[in-house]
């Protein structure tokens, strides 16, 4: 096996679990395909980042099946060499210096695969972060990724999407009558007909002319996706004082109403999980 090399794979886990892809067309403008974990598999085990660096036979991480592996090549390093290396650089991958956005799991596999067979993981992965919060809704996921950074620094693995919208405070518990009566409340707000050109339910046309504050141009489309956002965020908060339903649920079905009461369901897909 040393003559002829190790082989070095990339497995790619996404942290969402899904939701990222759900909800980001809608809430972004782009598809964003995952919240991406990665560990190399290499001499019969995975190593990765999580609280520190970690290993595990291959296939028995907590993080279950990879979504995709990627083939990076094949290494002559030996094992041993190899720990030796992960062990100086251990003092720069602890729980202390975890940072989701900057200096995760992901930071961690590249350099090792460098290491290993000189060559770098997949850019969409490694660019990711800045994709997101590049784009005009990209501080909506930032709860999300607080709580899955928070998550990962305790060498844990998120078992649920972890998604809280910035404008949504959470209620306090309620009891089950309360419960019932927000969610019929919630329910009625769809099925109620505003009136034309109420500033609640209007959203403005792209093709409207930009208008002037101050000498300033607005911008039209931006305004709209504020207003979009801040509706969704009432209506995930609504739902989620039911308890009826968990967050990726919640928060597709708040964006489906929504989108909905704006006509434009047909041209946008929210799958419920």
């Amino acid at each position: 096996m040393a003559e002829e090399g190790y082989k070095v794979t990339l497995n790619v886990y996404d942290l969402s679990q899904g939701l990222a892809r759900q909800l980001s067309a809608s809430l972004l403008g782009k598809v964003i395909d995952g919240i991406w974990h990665t560990g190399v598999a290499v001499y019969g085990k995975e190593y990765y980042f999580s609280g520190g660096i970690q290993s595990a036979p291959i296939g028995t991480t907590p993080y279950g099946r990879p979504l995709k592996a990627v083939d990076l090549g094949v290494t002559h390093v030996p094992q041993d060499v190899f720990e030796m290396y992960l062990q100086e650089i251990s003092p720069r991958y602890t729980a202390e210096t975890y940072q989701l956005l900057t200096h995760n799991c992901n930071n961690f596999s590249n350099e090792v695969a460098q290491f290993l067979v000189g060559a770098t993981i997949p850019d969409y992965i490694l660019e990711l972060p800045n994709e997101v919060l590049s784009s005009p809704m990209g501080p909506l996921f930032m709860p999300m990724i607080q709580n899955l950074e928070t998550t990962m620094k305790a060498g844990a693995v998120p078992q649920v999407p972890q998604f809280m919208p910035t404008a949504v405070t959470q209620p306090p518990a309620t009891t089950q009558s309360a419960a019932k009566e927000s969610n019929n409340k919630a329910r009625t707000a769809d099925t109620k007909t505003e009136k034309p050109g109420s500033a609640e339910t209007s959203a403005p046309s792209a093709a409207k002319p930009a208008e002037k504050v101050n000498g300033v141009n607005r911008d039209p489309l931006g305004d709209a996706r504020s207003k979009v956002q801040e509706e969704i965020s009432r209506e995930f908060a609504a739902i989620m004082a039911t308890g009826t339903l968990r967050a990726s649920e919640a928060a597709a079905l708040a964006t489906k109403r929504v989108m909905q009461r704006y006509g434009t369901a047909n041209n946008i897909t929210v799958q419920n999980s």
